[in-house]
């Protein structure tokens, strides 16, 4: 089985910079990439951004351009660097694992997530 932690969210100002980080355990093994989700309140949970073991990426139109997903497999970890934040970038921010091409969830199985709270 797989298990994530997310953590590194935070209460920004607009236009500011945030790194995430999500621990995961079984990263290198797995046939299917990682990715990030969010949900802002009241509204469903969407993907992010995704990163396949070898390194391919794959973005949301809403964050294209802005935020960069990435690994470090000696650590097990996959960040989601966001710059130049909105308020509407708010929300929880969950990691698990997801198909390349879709970004949708493999499976409905979510931790606590991080909160990341923009203002204006």
């Amino acid at each position: 089985q797989v298990h994530f932690v997310e953590s590194g969210g935070d209460l920004v100002q607009a236009g500011g910079s945030l790194r995430l980080s999500c621990a995961a355990s079984g990263i290198t093994s797995s046939i299917v990439g990682i990715g990030w989700y969010r949900q802002a309140p009241g509204k469903r949970r969407e993907w992010v951004a995704i990163i396949s073991r070898s390194g391919i990426t794959n973005y949301a139109d809403a964050v294209k351009g802005r935020f960069t997903i990435s690994r470090d497999d000696a650590k097990n970890t996959v960040y989601l660097q966001m710059i130049s934040l909105k308020p509407e970038d708010t929300g929880v921010y969950y990691c698990n694992t997801g198909y390349m091409a879709s970004g949708k969830a493999t499976r409905d199985y979510w931790g606590q997530g991080t909160q990341v709270t923009v203002s204006s």
